[in-house]
């Protein structure tokens, strides 16, 4: 759920916090049961509110990995106030690396996967824990909040009523949101890692489907995401998600044909999504008005996008 740079490929690092000792995991024997992932790159406040709603839910037996992407902002301000917090740094760029390393860094038995700029309810933990099987992947709801006051920005207003529709992810294109998943070690190493450069979370939940493991949603498995505050953030959250389709759908003749058909259809969408917006119950008069020009705007933006991908045939 955050945007990313490009990196070049090294070797995991470890990244030891100060006055940390090798052993502090949260377990006296050093094997937690639970391992809580954490992909981060440059986000350190939203890593801190994370840490923040977190960290109370931490028992003896949990363990909480932060897995960087070479950040050049100082972890320390998220991290100082939290000892028992395990550091890796994944130079790699994506979620995806970054949640590989922060695996590779556990032995726990049973994983638990949020973003750095999302913030878990009081019980996540202990719902994560209720939930887990051994041969299933589990998601959760993923609620939408504002970091800006009233009255909602176009971009706020759209992800309102757009945004992290996680159920309807699962049932509609049978996939779950890696910002809010559960699963067990066991499952993962089945699986494989996350793969960089396509929609990670898409690819690895289906991978695991096609793999033989159930894919289940739980609606009490919470967390909240911020929308994107204005039109530069929300355009650049639909341009890396229009190229993570494109390297995932539109690889063959015929994925790039459906690609243009899918592409010309965007604007039509808008109105058949319009509706939406306007039965929304959550914003004021003019807070429709901007969510459905934005819906508009990038509708035709993303139309754009698509064909000049196959008419370049890269992403």
């Amino acid at each position: 759920m955050q945007d990313r740079r490009t990196k070049h490929t090294h070797d995991l690092v470890n990244v030891a916090i100060p006055c940390q000792s090798e052993h502090d995991s949260g377990t006296p024997s050093g094997m937690p049961e639970i391992a809580v992932i954490i992909p981060h790159y440059n986000d350190v406040p939203r890593l801190r509110r994370c840490l923040d709603a977190l960290m109370p839910q931490v028992g003896e037996d949990v363990e909480v990995v932060v897995a960087d992407n070479a950040s050049t902002e100082s972890l320390e301000p998220a991290v100082s106030v939290h000892q028992a917090v395990k550091v890796v740094v994944q130079p790699e760029t994506g979620a995806g690396p970054a949640r590989n390393a922060g695996v590779a860094a556990t032995t726990a038995r049973w994983l638990m996967f949020i973003d750095a700029d999302c913030v878990p309810a009081p019980d996540w933990i202990a719902r994560g824990r209720a939930v887990a099987e051994d041969d299933a992947v589990i998601g959760g709801r993923v609620d939408v909040f504002h970091e800006t006051p009233p009255p909602m920005s176009g971009a706020e207003a759209f992800e309102t009523v757009f945004a992290f529709h996680m159920r309807r992810y699962l049932e509609r294109s049978a996939f779950l949101g890696a910002g809010n998943l559960v699963t067990s070690r066991s499952v993962f190493e089945a699986v494989g890692g996350f793969r960089p450069a396509v929609s990670e979370d898409k690819d690895w939940s289906q991978r695991a489907a096609a793999s033989g493991f159930r894919l289940g949603f739980d609606d009490e498995l919470i967390v909240s995401h911020p929308s994107r505050a204005d039109w530069a953030s929300l355009r650049r959250k639909w341009r890396r998600l229009t190229s993570e389709g494109f390297l995932t759908e539109a690889q063959s003749p015929k994925g790039r044909v459906l690609w243009a058909m899918k592409a010309l259809a965007m604007p039509a969408s808008a109105a058949v999504h319009a509706p939406r917006v306007l039965r929304h119950r959550g914003l004021t008069a003019g807070e429709r008005a901007r969510a459905l020009a934005t819906l508009a705007r990038l509708r035709t933006a993303r139309m754009g996008w698509m064909l000049g991908q196959v008419i370049s045939g890269q992403a």
